[in-house]
Order: C-alpha cells, then sequence, then structure tokens
C-alpha cells in the first residue's frame, strides 16, 4: 500500500516536470531581423592580400562576430525597399565599419579605416548599441563646437531634424558617444548624439 501511494505520488510530481520539457514556444519576436550575410565568418581562414585592385572585398570584408547585433533591415533611402546594414570588419586592416546594402542593390562602405562621414574617426570597433532610428523621429547634435554636450532647451526648434527615412543609431554602450546616419540628398549623413 505504502509503495502504490509512492509510486502515485511520485508519478504526479515528475508529471508537470515532464509536461513543461514538451511544451513548445514560439520564439520571441524582434524588431531587428537578419539577413543571410555571404561573407566568409571571421573564424574561417583569410588569405592574406596586400591592397590589390584586383582583389574582392568580400576577401577582405567579414561579418562581425564582435557585434551583436551585427545586422539590421530598414529603409533608409526612402525606396520602399529593404536595406540591410551590416557591421564589419576588415580583415587586413582589423577595422571595424557598416556595409550598406540598399535594396536597389547598390552597396556602401563606411569606416574600416576610411573617415566616417567628417567625423575624424575611421573605425566602428567601439559601438555597443546597433539599431533602427524610426522614420518620423526627431534628432539633433547635441554637442556644441567646444565639445560640450547641450541640453534641449539649448537646441532650437529649427535645428532637430526629423528622419525623413529610417536611420542607424549606433552608440557606445554605457557610456557617451555615438549618433544617428541618415539619408540627406543623396548621400549619408550624421547627427552627432552625446
Amino acid at each position: 500500500m505504502i509503495n502504490t501511494r509512492f509510486l502515485i505520488l511520485s508519478f504526479l510530481a515528475a508529471l508537470p516536470i515532464l509536461s513543461c520539457q514538451n511544451e513548445k514556444k514560439d520564439p520571441p519576436i524582434n524588431q531587428i531581423t537578419r539577413k543571410p550575410s555571404y561573407h566568409k565568418k571571421a573564424s574561417q581562414p583569410q588569405e592574406s592580400h596586400l591592397p590589390n585592385p584586383n582583389l574582392n572585398t568580400k576577401d577582405i570584408i567579414v561579418l562581425s562576430q564582435k557585434h551583436s547585433p551585427n545586422s539590421i533591415s530598414c529603409d533608409l533611402d526612402g525606396d520602399h525597399l529593404l536595406d540591410t546594414v551590416n557591421i564589419v570588419q576588415n580583415t587586413e586592416n582589423k577595422k571595424y565599419g557598416l556595409e550598406i546594402i540598399l535594396g536597389n542593390k547598390k552597396v556602401d562602405y563606411i569606416g574600416m579605416g576610411k573617415d566616417i562621414l567628417g567625423q575624424g574617426f575611421d573605425d566602428l570597433d567601439w559601438v555597443g548599441v546597433f539599431e533602427k532610428a524610426p522614420k518620423g523621429e526627431l534628432y539633433w547634435n547635441n554637442v556644441n563646437d567646444d565639445g560640450d554636450i547641450m541640453s534641449d532647451e539649448d537646441v532650437k526648434e529649427s535645428d532637430k531634424i526629423k528622419l525623413p527615412h529610417d536611420g542607424i543609431f549606433i552608440h557606445q554602450e554605457e557610456a557617451c558617444g555615438g549618433g544617428v546616419i541618415y539619408w540627406k540628398n543623396g548621400k549619408f549623413d550624421w547627427i552627432q548624439q552625446e
């Protein structure tokens, strides 16, 4: 009698545990979507080439394994086609930047050893926050010419920029420094954010 009770109680106690293991859960919905990349993984061996005009960029540009997320999708140029922005690394100089693949298949590169939109730096190694800046949001340069951070009250309404299309928000994690990259008059521009 005691063995039967013990077996029944043991079975009833194990039943919730077993049923939880078989329960299927939907994955969480994330607004940042990842697209397949045709880059070599950083862990794959890379051929070491000196600068060569015949060198294919896919041979020296790899999708960043350091940054997560390392890819976002948005409409940067307002053509209603999905654009993909990847954080990538140049394997020759080890510097990070952005690969922007527009919906019309045009590809632009920012950084990786080339000055980033006149900001005085050429590497995005420091990026800790990488996300879409939504169309219609208000942004403004909040650092003055002397390098001082300006309060919202110090910024004129005429200096505030309402994004005409989605942008790219990058920022140093848990520190000051970053900006919004957005499409303005047929090219990319920068809005300084603290």
